[in-house]
């Protein structure tokens, strides 16, 4: 084996011992690691107001208090509202349940009958039988380190402290992580951080404006068609259609649930198609305004990296699979070895 093979599986060696690492580092650290992420898109979410009040010439750090605590005011708000149409929901839940269970009994005692067919048939002899490990399912997978209500708030009450902190020391931050490479570096790492940001800065505001966007067509749409608890459930399918490949079905669930029994089923069928059309509206012509100048992930890197880090975080992996891997892009796209990792990723 010549010099030039063995340099280069030393590289393959040390890259997939990298890996190996990262992907250990990221599994046993999900806790710690998910609420910096979240504190690091708060803060980039927030850094317009900052700086918006800062030009009214208040300190940045009476801005980035202003603008951590009106937010978690509104989303107080928000949750005290949502929180009692959910009670008044949860209050016509048996009216709707019975209607429900009445559609759906043929279909159940079909599943029956097909049950005691198999029972049946008979079981295998306990000595034929191979034993095999019980695969995870996905509602498992979705819910993994989630824990209790408990770890959840109190992970959770971090992050507006995180993000307050890092409004406030922004500058210092990025100044400090620069000074972190080598001299001959640091210019490559200060525009690759400025690229981070305004991409992450970007993802955010256009997602929050597409869900605002297809939330106010869906309760205009859902009132047309007199869905019970249109406003609140307009504004739920909205925002749930931003959940990456998921969205056009978990969309579907809240004005079906409450329309079964309640609406005709040619109204039925007129909702699912203005989720529909609402869902395909924002993918090919929103998205593409709002976020395709900064964010340019091919489809098929998109779903490997849900795969990815929906296995290793579950829920949240979902939510932050595309902006990390939107980061892991502009990285490799400033790193001379990793320019082909990164035309992989691209368009």
């Amino acid at each position: 084996m010549d010099t030039t093979e063995t340099q280069n599986t030393h590289h393959w060696s040390l890259t997939l011992l990298g890996m190996a690492l990262v992907i250990m580092f990221a599994y046993y650290g999900e806790s710690v690691l998910a609420v910096l992420f979240f504190a690091i898109l708060l803060s980039f979410m927030l850094s317009p107001v900052v700086q918006a009040l800062e030009y009214l010439r208040l300190p940045r750090s009476m801005a980035a208090l202003i603008s951590v605590v009106v937010l978690l005011g509104l989303l107080y708000g928000i949750t005290v509202a949502s929180y009692n149409q959910a009670i008044i929901f949860a209050d016509n839940v048996p009216k709707y349940s019975q209607k429900i269970r009445s559609i759906l009994q043929p279909f159940q005692q079909d599943a029956e009958k097909l049950e005691k067919t198999g029972e049946a048939v008979g079981e295998p002899e306990p000595s034929n039988v191979v034993p095999v490990r019980q695969v995870q399912s996905w509602s498992e997978t979705l819910t993994h380190g989630a824990g209790t209500v408990t770890d959840i708030l109190l992970a959770a009450s971090f992050i507006p402290f995180l993000a307050y902190f890092l409004l406030t020391w922004h500058s210092h931050a990025r100044s400090a992580t620069v000074m972190l490479f080598p001299l001959h570096h640091r210019n490559t790492a200060f525009v690759t951080l400025g690229l981070i940001g305004k991409m992450l800065q970007s993802f955010i505001v256009g997602n929050l404006l597409i869900g605002l966007m297809v939330s106010a067509v869906s309760v205009a749409l859902f009132g047309l068609l007199h869905v019970p608890f249109f406003y609140f459930v307009g504004f739920l399918s909205g925002f749930l259609s931003l959940v990456p490949y998921l969205g056009i079905v978990l969309a579907m669930v809240p004005p079906i649930l409450v329309g079964i029994g309640q609406l005709e089923p040619g109204d039925l069928v007129l909702v699912v198609v203005c989720v529909v059309g609402l869902h395909l509206f924002a993918l090919n012509v929103l998205y593409p305004k709002l976020l395709g100048s900064r964010l340019r992930i091919n489809p098929l890197a998109v779903t490997l990296a849900l795969l990815f880090w929906g296995a290793v975080w579950g829920a949240i992996g979902l939510v932050l699979a595309i902006p990390i891997t939107g980061a892991i892009k502009i990285v490799f796209d400033h790193v001379e070895s990793m320019k082909p990792y990164a035309d992989w990723l691209g368009e």
